[in-house]
C-alpha cells in the first residue's frame, strides 16, 4: 500500500519480504520432493512448467481485475525475459560444471556484484556500513554453506560461473528499474515479459533435458511416469513459484535489488536449519557459526536501511512544508476564486478518463 507520497507503508515491505522467504523456503523442500522422492530430475522443463503457471495466474488475476494489463513493448521487457531464462540456463551448468563449493561462492558474490553494476549503471553508491554489513553477511553465508571442495575444476565451468552471477544480477537489477521506466507493477511486468520466456525455455528445454523424442525412456521426460503423487507435487511447486516470483518483484520494486539479495541469503540460512529439522541434516559447528554471523549482518544491514529510509521520508516531508505562513487576505482571495464556477479548464490542465 502506498502512503501519501507515493511511498509503500514499512509494514507492506515487511509483508512481502515474508512472503518472499516463506514461499521460496517452501518451493526448495517441495522441490527436493520433486527431485528426489518422485525422481523428476529435468530441472530446465520444471521452469518451463512455472513459467507457463505464473503467466497463466497473471492471466487469470488480470481477468478478474485483481490488476489492469498493460500494453509494453515487447522490446522493453525482452532484457526481463533474457535474464530470467540466462540466469535459469547459467546457473544449472555452472552447478553442473563446477564444485559445489566453488557454486556457491559464485552465489554468494553476487551481492557484491549488483553494489558494482548499480555503480557502473546508475551511479548509485552505498554507505560504508552498508558496504561492511553485505560482507559480513556474505562471510556468514561462506562459513555456513561452503564445503572444503572449493577449487576450480575446469576454465569452462569458470566462465561460465562468472556470467552466471553477472546475468544473474542484471536480472535482478532490471526486475527493479524496469518497475520504474515503464511506471509499471510487478504483475503488469510479469504478464509482458514471460511468453516471451516460455519461448525461450520451449527452445532450450529439449537442449538441456533428455525429452526422449527418439525413445520414451523412464529417464526422459516424455517417458517419465506420472503418478498422481509426483504430478500433485509438480503443480505444487508451480503454484508455489508464482508466489516466489511475484513476491521477488514486489520486494525488489519497493526495496532494492541489493535488498532481495540479502534476504536471499536469510533463506539460504533458514533452509539449511530447517534442512535439519525436516530432514535429518548435520549441524556442525562451523555451519552454525556461520548462520549467527549471518543473521547478525542481516540485523545490521535491516537497520542500517530502515534508518536511511526514515531519513529520506523526514527530508521528503520537510521539502512539502511551507516556509511562511499565508497571509489572511490571500486565504480570503482565495477562497473567494473557490466559490467562482470553473466554467473553463486552466491553461495547460489535462482531463483524466
Amino acid at each position: 500500500m502506498a502512503g501519501s507520497n507515493g511511498t509503500t507503508s514499512s509494514y507492506v515491505k515487511v509483508f512481502y519480504v515474508v512472503l518472499n522467504v516463506f514461499c521460496a523456503c517452501c518451493i526448495v523442500f517441495v522441490n527436493k520432493l520433486v527431485f528426489t522422492t518422485y525422481r523428476f530430475h529435468f530441472v530446465t522443463t520444471l521452469t518451463l512448467v512455472h513459467t507457463f503457471f505464473t503467466w497463466a495466474g497473471m492471466l487469470t488475476f488480470a481477468r478478474l481485475n485483481f490488476f489492469t494489463a498493460k500494453h509494453l513493448s515487447p522490446v522493453a521487457v525482452a532484457p526481463l525475459a533474457l535474464g530470467y531464462v540466462g540466469y535459469i540456463i547459467l546457473n544449472n551448468m555452472s552447478l553442473n560444471l563446477n564444485t559445489v563449493g566453488f557454486y556457491q561462492i559464485l552465489k554468494i558474490a553476487i551481492a557484491p556484484t549488483i553494489m558494482l553494476l548499480d555503480f557502473i549503471l546508475h551511479g548509485k553508491t552505498q554507505t560504508w556500513r552498508i558496504v561492511m554489513s553485505v560482507f559480513i553477511v556474505c562471510g556468514g553465508v561462506t562459513a555456513a554453506t561452503v564445503t572444503d571442495d572449493v577449487a576450480i575444476s575446469n576454465v569452462v565451468g569458470l566462465i561460465v560461473g562468472l556470467a552466471s552471477v553477472l546475468v544473474t544480477a542484471l536480472y535482478q537489477i532490471w526486475a527493479g528499474s524496469k518497475q520504474k521506466e515503464l511506471q509499471s507493477s510487478s504483475s503488469q511486468l510479469l504478464l509482458a515479459y514471460t511468453p516471451q520466456a516460455i519461448v525461450l525455455l520451449l527452445v532450450m528445454a529439449p537442449m538441456v533435458d533428455d525429452f526422449g523424442f527418439d525413445a520414451r525412456r523412464p529417464e526422459t521426460v516424455l517417458g517419465f511416469h506420472y503418478t498422481t503423487a509426483a504430478v500433485v507435487a509438480i503443480v505444487l511447486s508451480s503454484l508455489l513459484g508464482i508466489l516466489v516470483t511475484l513476491s521477488t518483484f514486489l520486494v525488489i520494486g519497493t526495496t532494492s535489488s541489493l535488498t532481495y539479495n540479502i534476504v536471499g541469503h536469510l533463506k539460504t540460512v533458514l533452509i539449511l536449519a530447517g534442512g535439519c529439522l525436516l530432514f535429518g541434516d548435520s549441524m556442525p559447528w562451523k555451519r552454525l557459526a556461520g548462520i549467527g554471523l549471518t543473521m547478525a549482518g542481516i540485523s545490521w544491514y535491516t537497520y542500517l536501511s530502515v534508518q536511511a529510509s526514515n531519513a529520506s521520508e523526514r527530508s521528503r516531508g520537510k521539502g512539502h512544508e511551507p516556509t511562511s505562513p499565508v497571509p489572511d487576505r490571500e486565504r480570503e482571495r482565495e477562497r473567494e476564486r473557490d466559490r467562482e464556477p470553473l466554467l473553463l479548464p486552466k491553461e495547460g490542465s489535462t482531463t483524466s478518463v
